[in-house]
């Protein structure tokens, strides 16, 4: 099967695809890939992402994109303060993000048709949702899925980079998976279609009890475990009697795989190998621990799992992970009060808690990246999956904003982004773009051209065909 296509000495992936693959040119799937190796990589200004994700949906007029000089009912309930960038303002309870402007860009104008949490889908893998059976909530992942980014990255270092197996995973999402705290499993975050193989290995943080939020107050120690479950050996688990283990099961897998080349024992030969090469890690063991961090700075990010699970992310880049997830989700399901999706209780809760969470946290991780020489090549995106609508409902004490993917911000930084930069324009209302939209495809292939990957590479379809990993996206050059 044609897995990759680049160029391949004078032939376009144009006149690759009208040939018909491979097959025709009698090139094998291996000569293809040394072909693409040979032309040379692109040029990477980001070794790895971190991706921190807003899940919810945190409204553009109380954040990034406010108007106060609109009516109340859309201007909203705070003030508005201005930033180190002359003329731009934020929300008055973003201080701390107002007086770094200078450190990372603001894109105002991200937008996409998918109204609704399935948003998730198009914010982590640049593509529409595919149709599926998604549970009772119509929310959940399935196999059907475009992969996700982190998915699309460990792929390709595999299959076209030829990178060697690490100890750390490629492709990481902490503190859990989205969704995960309230009973939900949100498409967009996985492998879908290309393989579990390729799934991201995830921390599991749980909370106190049904009402506990940990991600914006501070948390004990004993709560911030973040080694992930089954990583550590039991202890009567010797290294020997470990290999003999691994020698029996060899030896039951090399008589299953002849009987086929079945997909799921391949990916679960994949898995395993990773399993054992975590287990056996020191390298990874020491990443996952926070203790070696000093008090000092460990009280700059904030002690909430917000802040900490950034420094997480930091700590996973340095080890070598090329794409780490930050989520900070909603705690209870259906429970609006506590979480970005703020339909209800926006004013106190975005004042009491969630400004205030992400600003403590959010510039003290930015600028350690920017201390350690990290911004020079890792690449950081801050966004939800929608924005909430410019109409302000004042319902009293259940005042807020519903779902809007019409027009929302997003912030990059690092590896080669202008900082400073203001990218794209929304109208009055900060309803819509006027100048400059740009869709989740287009952040795709902003991603993939800062890890050096061509955004018109091809990998296996979900009906085998080749598709483009950034279809229908555009680098967004202007940033660089």
């Amino acid at each position: 099967m044609l897995q990759v296509l680049g160029n391949h000495h004078g032939f376009s992936r144009r006149q690759l695809l009208q040939v018909g693959g491979a097959g025709i040119m009698g090139m094998h799937f291996d000569h293809l890939l040394q072909a693409e190796a040979s032309s040379g990589p692109r040029p990477a200004k980001a070794k790895a992402v971190i991706f921190v994700f807003l899940f919810g949906g945190p409204s553009q007029l109380e954040t990034f994109d406010v108007r106060p000089d609109a009516p109340d009912t859309i201007r909203g309930p705070f003030q508005t303060i201005p930033t180190k960038t002359p003329g731009l303002r934020f929300c008055e309870h973003l201080p701390g993000l107002a007086q770094i402007t200078d450190k990372y860009a603001l894109i105002k104008t991200v937008n996409h048709s998918e109204n609704n949490h399935n948003g998730c889908h198009f914010i982590q893998t640049g593509q529409t949702i595919p149709p599926a059976d998604r549970g009772s909530a119509n929310v959940s992942a399935t196999e059907k899925d475009w992969p996700s980014f982190g998915s699309v990255v460990s792929y390709l270092d595999r299959h076209l980079h030829r990178r060697p197996a690490a100890d750390i995973p490629p492709y990481l999402v902490v503190p859990n998976t989205i969704g995960r705290l309230a009973g939900y499993d949100y498409s967009g975050q996985y492998a879908g279609w290309l393989g579990k193989q390729y799934n991201p290995m995830a921390t599991q943080i749980n909370k106190l009890h049904a009402t506990d939020n940990p991600y914006f107050r501070d948390c004990e120690d004993s709560q911030l475990n973040f080694q992930p479950p089954g990583l550590t050996r039991a202890p009567d688990i010797t290294l020997d009697r470990l290999n003999r283990r691994i020698s029996l099961k060899t030896q039951f897998e090399n008589e299953r795989r002849q009987l086929g080349d079945a997909r799921a024992p391949s990916a679960f030969g994949t898995s395993r190998s990773k399993a054992l090469r975590m287990i056996n890690s020191t390298k990874l063991a020491q990443a996952f621990d926070l203790q070696q961090e000093s008090d000092e700075l460990r009280d700059r990010y904030g002690r909430s799992l917000f802040g900490q699970s950034l420094l997480m992310s930091r700590r996973l880049v340095e080890a070598g992970a090329r794409y780490v997830t930050v989520g900070w989700d909603m705690a209870v399901r259906g429970d609006d009060t506590t979480s970005w999706d703020s339909h209800t209780h926006l004013t106190r809760v975005l004042r009491d808690h969630l400004l205030p969470g992400l600003d403590r946290s959010l510039p003290p991780f930015l600028l350690d990246l920017e201390n350690r020489g990290m911004l020079d090549d890792t690449l950081v995106l801050v966004c939800g999956e929608i924005g909430r609508t410019p109409r302000f409902l004042n319902r009293g004490n259940a005042d807020g904003r519903d779902h809007w993917s019409y027009c929302f911000p997003a912030l990059m930084a690092g590896a080669g982004i202008q900082a400073g930069a203001i990218y794209g324009e929304s109208d009055k209302h900060a309803a819509y773009p006027v100048a400059d939209a740009v869709s989740p495809a287009d952040i795709a292939a902003t991603i993939y051209d800062r890890l050096g990957i061509d955004p018109d590479t091809r990998i296996p379809g979900p009906r085998g065909r080749p598709v483009p990993i950034a279809e229908g996206g555009h680098v967004l050059q202007r940033l660089f």
